[in-house]
């Protein structure tokens, strides 16, 4: 008998060039690799021209997402609110088969209606409220700031209210002890993301520069990249290589400052590997503690020594993978001792042992058609 599987995401999973879309992706092309028939409904704001997804989705469904920030869609959140399609239920209504629901935003439907009987899971990609208001700090802009902070409000009110009506599933165990701890909810597990990388490719021995990566777009990305610039390497003398998309004339300035220091911009997906591949420290800093880093997960499976702060790894269970350091000294000292330090084949061994435990797409593909199938 098929098996049929409605995924509704957030955004249009391809390209796959950033870490939500990069895991939404592998997902669905793992299960279909499994035999799941997939009808996957996608919001956009413009309908793609490519036809990729055809190939891995049984049906695939688009829909315009609605408007403009409001006063008048309080209290349901803005990226929920914008998402509110009543034709996407009319398609979901055709059948009973189960639903995935891709992150909060693709929630509204949850919130208005009452799916008695059917098998229901959200898919959380972060906390949203902790995530916002995560960016709120980052923000400079005063007007985005308050967006960001006035949006964080109400998607705890709004979570909280959907907390208990479905199974929910979490990407970190953090995000599962603030989701308990926050909604008292019961209804909640971990379970990995996807990655597009099935074995480690580590190149053992001396790379020659420190690495951090990202999409510096993103405020908090921009932040990371900047405090290491100013309060690390203004000091350490130690080759430093910022690589992403779009950095801004702030960045680039700081980056140009000192001889050992540059900036890598837009590099294709080949390029960004190359890099994380012949550094010999990757450098991940976050100020954000909810969900799990993609590109913490690319520096694990493709790079040599992964330093990073408490919240980037926390409760992805890859602590033991990662060099953690507890404040500014601590970077300092961390990536002076480390820079001198082979990696070696025992190193790599233990990446492989500990990530394609966690993180086979094939095993957890078929988990979750054990699971809600």
């Amino acid at each position: 008998m098929d098996k049929h599987l409605h995924i509704i995401t957030h955004e249009v999973p391809w390209p796959a060039n950033y870490g939500g879309v990069i895991s939404l992706f592998y997902k669905i092309k793992s299960l279909y690799e499994t035999g799941i028939k997939i009808h996957l409904h996608c919001f956009t704001e413009e309908i793609p021209s490519h036809q990729i997804l055809n190939t891995y989705c049984y049906s695939v469904n688009y829909y315009k997402r609605q408007g403009r920030f409001s006063i008048l869609q309080f209290p349901i959140p803005y990226i929920v609110h914008s998402r509110r399609s009543k034709e996407l239920l009319l398609n979901l209504e055709r059948d009973n088969h189960p639903i995935l629901f891709e992150g909060t935003h693709c929630t509204f439907w949850i919130y208005k209606k009452n799916f008695s009987g059917r098998n229901i899971t959200v898919s959380l990609h972060n906390i949203e409220f902790e995530y916002y208001k995560n960016l709120g700090r980052a923000e400079k802009n005063i007007f985005k700031k308050i967006y960001f902070y006035i949006e964080s409000k109400s998607l705890f009110n709004y979570e909280k209210k959907i907390a208990k009506k479905v199974n929910f599933w979490a990407v970190s165990n953090t995000d599962v002890i603030i989701f308990k701890n926050q909604f008292n909810s019961n209804n909640i597990k971990f379970f990995p993301v996807f990655v597009p990388w099935k074995n480690i490719k580590i190149e053992l021995g001396n790379g020659s520069y420190c690495l951090y990566h990202g999409n510096l777009e993103v405020n908090e990305n921009e932040k990371a990249a900047l405090w290491l610039m100013e309060n690390i390497f203004s000091e350490l003398k130690i080759p430093f290589v910022i690589a992403g998309k779009n950095p801004n004339i702030t960045l680039k300035k700081a980056a140009h400052k000192n001889k050992h220091t540059c900036i890598v911009e837009n590099p294709s997906e080949f390029e960004m590997e190359d890099l994380i591949r012949k550094a010999h420290i990757n450098i991940i800093p976050s100020f954000n503690n909810t969900g799990v880093k993609i590109k913490l997960l690319n520096a694990l499976f493709n790079g040599r020594h992964c330093i990073v702060n408490q919240p980037a790894a926390e409760g992805s269970g890859l602590e033991e993978l990662c060099i953690i350091c507890n404040d500014q000294n601590d970077f300092k000292l961390k990536i002076k001792e480390y820079y001198e330090i082979k990696f070696e084949e025992k190193d790599s061994q233990k990446r492989e042992e500990i990530l394609l435990s966690l993180y086979n797409n094939n095993k957890n593909a078929y988990s979750i058609s054990e699971m809600i199938l």
